[in-house]
């Protein structure tokens, strides 16, 4: 199997490692672990911008380094582009994880909505993360599909910024289709899409029914059911979660008929992953889905 460098031989062995242990789940027919553990068992692992304790985030690297890992579900962000294209940035800038200053330094404040995919295609977006990543670059929404398809793995997409991109929905609706992503047996089977904008989860559903929906944010408990209308999933930060709170979302069903899910984030430690899954989450999404395995190999040994 050839490797670009050590660091990816490294993760790869990594990956093997934590299979053999049983701190990871054995690979699948895609080429990397199957789902996690059915509902009301321990929870799915989500892999934050990708492994981005280990490569630059929202990048290529990043989505292997996650595969190399065993982590199935990645999720990352999407924006769009001057010229309409989508691609898959974090921040609405693009200084903090691009070379976009040296290369365009008179295009301040750098917002990924002035400048063209073709002047994004020319940006580093791994040096800044390690020399061993220097060239990678910031892919688009098909590109990166079309790796998670090749790794077996499976998306949960967040639309950042939806406000800054009117339509944006359909655009990646349409993406999403075309790459074959929308063909799924069942809601939720390799594709969930989210954002901390209700509106633009709404707005997903609306368009696409069948394709599973996810709010990120902590909703009262009173509201739950009218977010239920159009989001199987309520995604809050795990320092505002309590089970009593993560028992009242699990008690409302979501728009596809099924009890609505929680996944918690951003996890990073073995003592938060104990923690969040001792409160009945459904998902942990983290940048380092190796140590959450670990943290749940050894909940269950207790």
């Amino acid at each position: 199997m050839p490797f670009s460098s050590p660091a990816e031989w490294a993760r790869w062995l990594l990956g093997l490692t934590l299979v053999a242990l049983g701190l990871a789940p054995a690979a699948g027919p895609g080429g990397v672990a199957e789902a996690a553990a059915a509902p009301g068992e321990e929870p799915l692992i989500v892999a934050h911008r990708g492994a981005s304790g280990y490569a630059p985030e929202n990048t290529l690297a990043a989505a292997d380094a996650a595969a190399g890992l065993g982590a199935v579900w990645v999720e990352t962000d999407v924006q769009r582009t001057a010229d309409g294209e989508l691609v898959l940035v974090h921040d609405t800038t693009l200084d903090r994880t691009t070379d976009v200053e040296e290369l365009f330094p008179d295009r301040a404040p750098w917002d990924v909505a002035d400048f063209a995919a073709a002047e994004i295609a020319r940006l580093d977006a791994g040096s800044w993360f390690g020399e061993e990543f220097a060239g990678e670059g910031v892919p688009t929404l098909a590109e990166f599909a079309g790796r998670l398809a090749a790794n077996g793995q499976r998306l949960l997409l967040e639309i950042k910024s939806p406000e800054l991109y009117p339509g944006i929905e359909e655009d990646i609706l349409e993406v999403l289709g075309e790459e074959g992503w929308l063909a799924e047996r069942h809601p939720g089977e390799r594709l969930v899409v989210q954002s901390f904008d209700a509106d633009s989860v709404r707005t997903v559903h609306e368009l696409a029914p069948r394709v599973e929906t996810g709010f990120i944010g902590t909703p009262a408990v009173a509201d739950v059911p009218a977010y239920a209308a159009f989001a199987d999933q309520i995604n809050p930060r795990h320092r505002d979660l309590t089970a009593d709170y993560v028992e009242a979302l699990q008690a409302v069903d979501g728009p596809h008929g099924d009890p609505v899910e929680v996944h918690a984030w951003t996890i990073n430690d073995e003592a938060t992953a104990q923690r969040v899954a001792g409160l009945g989450v459904d998902g942990i999404i983290t940048n380092v889905p190796d140590v959450v395995a670990l943290a749940l190999a050894e909940l269950r040994e207790d």
